[in-house]
C-alpha cells in the first residue's frame, strides 16, 4: 500500500510524519521500522519548511544510466553501473535555494529518481535488493558542468553545498520500474523519460552498490538522468516531477 512520509517544520516544530489527505500525522515508532500513524500535527498548508525526506550519511549517484544521455555527452554505454558519491552536505529540501558557486561558469540541472534505503544493506543479490528499499523521492543532481570537464573526474563538479535537492516527500509501496521522469526549467519541459529506460534497474543498482559499500538506513541512491541537460542562471526555477512520487522545486541563487 502506498504511503507518503514527510520531514518538515510545521507550526514551529520539526516533524517526521505521515501525510494523508492534506493532514500531517506524527509517527509512532521509527521511520525505518514500520511506524504507525500517531496524532495529527497540522495540515500540509501549515508546513513552514520542507526538509529533505531523509538525512543520508551518503548519496550514491549513478552516471550514464540512460542510453540517450550517454549518447548526448558522447560517452560509451557502461558495461556496469558507473557510481560516484555526493557528500551529505549537498542535500537540501524542496523549496530551498541551490547556490551558484563563484568558481563555475556553467551549472546544469539533472532530474533523477532517488531510492531511499530502509535497512542496513551489504552484499545483497539483485533478487533480494528491493527488500532493502524503503521508498522513493525526487532528486536533482546539480552539476558544475564546466568543472566536470576541466577536472576529468566528477567530485568537485557534483559536490558543492546545496547540489542535491531531495523531496518533497518519501513515497513507499510503489512500483518504480516504469515511472515518468520530467524536468521543468522555468515551467518548460526540458527532460522527459521513464525509469523503464534505465540501463541498470533499481534492483541491479542496489545490489551492485551494496557489494562496494554498506548502505545504511536513510542513505540515498540517485539513479541517473535522461537526455536534455542544459545550464541554468541565477533566479531560474528547476522542478523535478516523477510520476506517483511528487514535484521537487528549487531556485538557483
Amino acid at each position: 500500500m502506498k504511503k507518503t512520509y514527510v520531514r518538515c517544520v510545521i507550526q514551529g516544530r520539526t516533524v517526521t510524519g505521515l501525510m494523508d489527505e492534506g493532514t500531517v500525522y506524527a509517527l509512532e515508532g521509527c521511520l525505518f521500522d514500520d511506524p504507525k500513524r500517531g496524532a495529527a500535527v497540522g495540515s500540509v498548508d501549515q508546513i513552514e519548511r520542507w526538509l529533505p525526506p531523509t538525512d543520508p550519511t551518503k548519496v550514491v549517484a549513478v552516471g550514464l544510466n540512460y542510453r540517450d544521455h550517454a549518447e548526448e555527452v558522447k560517452l560509451p554505454i557502461p558495461s556496469e553501473p558507473l557510481i560516484f558519491l555526493k557528500p551529505s552536505t549537498t542535500v537540501v529540501g524542496h523549496g530551498d535555494d541551490v547556490l551558484y558557486p563563484d568558481m563555475s561558469k556553467r551549472v546544469d540541472y539533472e532530474a533523477e529518481l532517488a531510492v531511499v534505503i530502509g535497512k542496513r544493506c551489504s552484499g545483497v543479490s539483485p533478487e533480494r535488493a528491493l527488500d532493502y528499499v524503503l521508498g522513493y523521492t525526487c532528486a536533482n543532481d546539480v552539476t558544475a558542468r564546466d568543472l566536470q570537464g576541466r577536472d576529468g573526474q566528477w567530485t568537485r563538479a557534483k559536490s558543492f553545498d546545496t547540489f542535491c535537492p531531495l523531496g518533497p516527500v518519501l513515497v513507499t509501496g510503489i512500483d518504480a520500474s516504469d515511472l515518468e521522469v520530467t524536468m521543468l526549467h522555468n515551467g518548460k519541459v526540458v527532460q522527459h523519460s521513464r525509469t523503464g529506460q534505465f540501463i541498470f534497474p533499481v534492483d541491479v543498482l542496489v545490489s551492485h552498490i551494496s557489494r562496494v559499500m554498506t548502505l545504511l538506513p536513510g542513505d540515498v541512491i540517485i539513479t541517473g538522468t535522461p537526455s536534455g541537460i542544459a545550464p541554468v542562471r541565477r533566479g531560474d526555477l528547476m522542478e523535478v516531477e516523477i510520476e506517483n512520487v511528487g514535484r521537487l522545486s528549487n531556485r538557483i541563487r
